[in-house]
């Protein structure tokens, strides 16, 4: 019998890509996406359609008002920044940081591991192409992996809980490359903060820019429809 996995799937390339590693080591799969107030549901349609796509065994989507709080222009009525310098996305944390995310999102995905019985959690985390945010870098996963075999009763009755980040020391071009060749299908995903009604994408925001960067530089063809 499979190994158990929870993966964070969020409907973008890097959750798309780690859901498609999590399936190629042989884990059983179980996705875990957020409805968490955020601008558009647009990215849980492509959830949905990535999680029927890649078979996973279960799809839970969780929601979790984090709206309520605001401080992000992912949650509150706050522009999205438009057309910032890449070079300098790393330098400062941008009003899109949603507080606390990755920290309620994996503890949560903490808590139906362990209902499942798997002690594997993959999130598609990235420390190089990336817009700066604190939780998404190495040392935040170390210590959130140390807390959670602290303070589960899996991890307290012996059995070590994994986070897995198979994408973290990766650019978005050796990502786009990796999710071609695992059979993940791009054009169904979703990297806009702020796309329009209809779903097309804004082409200016930090994620937009790094995806168009990613397929140029992997030269493949971007299957992203974008407004302009």
């Amino acid at each position: 019998m499979a190994a158990k996995a929870v993966v964070l799937l969020s409907g973008g390339i890097d959750s798309s890509t780690t859901l498609a590693i999590a399936k190629n080591q042989g884990f059983e799969t179980n996705a875990i996406s957020f409805y968490y107030g955020q601008r558009h549901q647009i990215e849980l349609n492509a959830a949905k359609k990535i999680a029927k796509q890649l078979q996973v065994e279960r799809h839970l989507i969780v929601h979790v008002d984090l709206g309520a709080i605001g401080g992000s222009s992912l949650t509150a009525d706050i522009a999205v920044p438009k057309n910032r310098n890449l070079e300098k996305t790393t330098d400062e944390i941008p009003i899109t940081y949603v507080p606390g995310r990755n920290i309620v999102f994996l503890s949560l995905a903490l808590s139906w591991a362990e209902v499942l019985g798997a002690t594997d959690i993959f999130i598609g985390a990235n420390a190089i192409d990336f817009s700066g945010y604190p939780d998404c870098r190495p040392e935040f996963i170390a210590a959130f992996e140390q807390m959670a075999n602290l303070g589960t009763k899996t991890g307290v009755e012996g059995t070590k809980i994994k986070i897995h980040t198979p994408l973290i020391q990766l650019t978005k071009a050796q990502i786009i490359r990796k999710a071609i060749k695992l059979g993940v299908d791009c054009s169904s995903t979703v990297s806009c903060y702020d796309p329009s009604t209809d779903g097309k994408a804004c082409g200016q925001c930090d994620s937009c820019l790094l995806r168009k960067k990613g397929f140029h530089e992997a030269g493949i063809l971007d299957p992203t429809i974008y407004q302009t």
